[in-house]
């Protein structure tokens, strides 16, 4: 009896004393996990917050624009106006070229003709170019717009080639020069010069173009035709200056006329022993003819006797 009540307690004994180590075991491995993804959780969300960082910077970038250069643009303009008066137009156009520092390069007036009876004109100017609408727009304020045009040109390329052509030559220049210093006999100092003269040539050729361009860049042209409004023909003299101006005429032909007679007269003075000398000889060739003649040369009798 007492063996068989002690066996079963050592087993109950047992058991549960494994079932400790197991509930032991298994809440120390659960701390552990827990405790192990904490970091990894943090990481996990460090990383995320970058990759967030990133996209948002990405999303940021990909929005703003590209940052691109200034166009060099060659800027041309005309325009052409119907005005009351052309002249005080053209005193006004001189006012706001003064007020935009711009230049007055071309004036052309044209009076009226039959072909054409008003009075017309033409004039080009330069403005800068950060100038050139505010001048356009007081121009249209002068007159009536016919008509408006604006040109550009973009010579952004050419400024980049000639700028880094011209750079190129004076790194040339600069190593012909140290060339030319170290060269120890005449031939090779004339052989750098002569080169180092070509390369000078052609960095103010080039020089010459950017600086052209440069300045094409920097003052627009406009053309201005003027047109007057109403057609100015000369009004009708009065009757006394139609006389008068007829008298003046025919006085002045007159005096045109005898001038004329009295060259001729020096003419004819001046060649008369040439005229004598071929009237002379006219008179002898008629003499010798009538002699020579056999008409003439018949005697009397004989016509009697025929």
């Amino acid at each position: 009896m007492y063996t068989s009540t002690k066996l079963p307690r050592t087993s109950a004994l047992f058991i549960s004393a494994l079932l400790g180590g197991v509930i032991f075991t298994s809440c120390a491995s659960s701390d552990r996990s827990t405790n192990q993804s904490a970091p990894q959780m943090a990481a996990d969300g460090a990383a995320n917050q970058l990759s967030a960082r990133e996209s948002s910077l990405s999303q940021k970038a990909e929005a703003s624009p590209i940052a691109r250069s200034r166009p060099q643009l060659i800027k041309k303009a005309a325009i052409s106006l119907t005005v009351n008066s052309v002249d005080k137009t053209i005193d006004a156009v001189s006012q706001i070229i003064n007020q935009q520092q711009g230049d007055l390069i071309g004036l052309k007036q044209q009076q009226p003709k039959n072909d054409n009876p008003r009075y017309t004109a033409t004039i080009q100017l330069r403005i800068p170019e950060n100038r050139l609408e505010p001048t356009l727009e007081q121009l249209a304020k002068l007159g009536t717009v016919e008509s408006r045009n604006i040109t550009a040109e973009d010579v952004g390329d050419r400024l980049v080639d000639f700028q880094a052509r011209l750079t190129n030559l004076q790194k040339t220049e600069a190593n012909l020069q140290k060339i030319m210093d170290r060269a120890g006999s005449v031939r090779d100092v004339l052989s750098v010069a002569q080169e180092l003269s070509n390369v000078r040539q052609t960095i103010e050729q080039i020089d010459a173009q950017l600086k052209s361009l440069q300045n094409q860049v920097a003052y627009s042209t406009i053309t201005l035709n003027l047109e007057a409004a109403v057609s100015s023909t000369s009004p009708q003299p009065a009757l006394g200056l139609q006389v008068k101006e007829t008298w003046n005429n025919s006085t002045h032909s007159l005096s045109a006329f005898s001038v004329g007679l009295l060259k001729l007269g020096i003419w004819l003075i001046v060649y008369s022993p040439y005229l004598l000398i071929f009237v002379a000889l006219i008179y002898g060739f008629r003499r010798w003819r009538r002699t020579h003649s056999p008409r003439l040369t018949q005697t009397p009798e004989s016509t009697r006797s025929n």
